[in-house]
This record gives C-alpha cells, structure tokens and sequence, in this order.
C-alpha cells in the first residue's frame, strides 16, 4: 500500500491505493467553520455548477475545494437531509428504496455538532437528531463502525468514477475523496477503511462525480450538479 496524503491539512493531493489513484482533499477541524454547503442562489434557483458557487464568494473569498455533496432529483434538489448553516432545507429520509440512496444503510455527513466531522447512519441519526451546522444525507454508506457496506461484491464489475467522505475515528479530519478513474464500491471503501483508517464513511455519487481543485489545475465539467461542499478561504 503506498500513501500519498497531502502534506498540508486543507490541501488536496494524490493518494495511490491497491493499484487505484484518488484525490483526496483534507479537512481539520480548525477548519470546519470554513467548510459550507451550497444548493440554491440568493433566488432560490439551484446553483448547479462550481462556477456558480465561485460567483456567490465575497471578494475576499476564494475556494480552495470543491466537490457534489449527494444524490439529487431531476429538479436538482436534495434526495436526502440537507442543512445549510444550522437551517434544514429537506428532511431526513430513512425509507430504502432502489438505487444507491436506497441501499441501506445509507447515511449522513454532519460537521459543527457534538463533533467537529461525523458520518451517522440515517435511522440513527433520525432517532437521536444531533445538531449540525451543515449536512447531507446520501447512500450507501460505505464503512460502517469499520465494516464495508454488506452489499459491496469483492468481483463486481459495476465501475464508475467515484466521490465521498470520511472522517476520523476521532471527528478532527474529514476526508473527501474522488477516483480518478471507475472503481467499484468495494475498492472505494477499501480506500476509506484501508487506506485512510476511517471507521466511518458515505458515498456521495458515481458517475456524475467532479472536483475543483485550483491547487491541482482541476476544474471538471458535466451535467449538473444538486448540493456541492466545499472549503473557502478568506473571512
């Protein structure tokens, strides 16, 4: 296994695992109050693009990261959970149902609650209702108290390029995570459990899946997107 995590919290960089290649971009929590979550403009029009979030910053500000942040409708509204700034925009689902969203457990990214970063299975989270500053409920999970997701196959050969999150056992560090080419689900979770030694951690899409990383010259195109996270700097 050769690792390759960025030498600077905040920062993105490469991360080789089990012959796949990842970007993975680093978040402490030192930075959590920095981290935000974007749906909708001022108009409550969806945003859709990293350019259209670019355009929301202050002047000052500048986005260091960012990435889609859960499954959508045809609308581009969230499937799941979503909090902007402590405020809930959609409710939290805990029905299954077909497709990845719907392969239970699913789960929920939460940062600025009891700890600065967690990843919360949907029912649990429904039943204890932890305060979060953002969230976003999307599915499957793809480590579960340090258990891959029962339903990953070792031989599929359902590939697509990949993006989610992982935190630390401790809630310090997120980490944001998407393949640079088609993975499966089991080696995607490998790559959280394995290679970042996270006990728990969420699947955000397939497919669809983009970066932007100014850092690392990345700026993907594609469809649309329904919410995007991402870390800004300047105050």
């Amino acid at each position: 296994m050769a690792l390759a995590i960025p030498a600077s919290a905040e920062g993105c960089g490469k991360l080789d695992h089990d012959g796949q290649s990842y970007v993975i971009c680093e978040v402490d929590a030192a930075a959590e109050p920095r981290l935000r979550l974007w749906q909708d403009d001022a108009d409550g029009a969806p945003l859709r693009s990293f350019s259209a979030v670019r355009r929301t910053l202050a002047g000052n500000e500048a986005l260091r990261f960012a990435m889609n942040a859960g499954m959508f409708h045809a609308d581009y509204s969230p499937v799941g959970l979503l909090v902007i700034d402590g405020q809930e925009r959609k409710g939290i689902v805990t029905a299954g149902g077909g497709g990845n969203f719907g392969m239970l457990p699913n789960g929920v990214f939460c940062t600025g609650g009891a700890r600065p970063f967690q990843v919360i299975e949907s029912r649990a989270f429904a039943e204890a209702q932890p305060a979060c500053r953002l969230a976003t409920q999307s599915g499957p999970m793809l480590v579960i108290d340090g258990a891959l997701h029962p339903r990953f196959l070792v031989d599929s050969d359902s590939r697509y390029v990949r993006n989610g999150v992982g935190v630390s056992p401790d809630g310090q560090t997120a980490w944001f995570a998407i393949s640079d080419r088609p993975v499966t689900f089991h080696e995607f979770g490998r790559l959280f459990r394995d290679g970042l030694g996270v006990r728990d951690a969420l699947y955000f899409d397939g497919s669809i899946s983009r970066l932007y990383a100014p850092g690392l010259n990345r700026a993907d195109f594609g469809r649309s997107l329904g919410p995007m996270i991402g870390l800004v700097d300047g105050e």
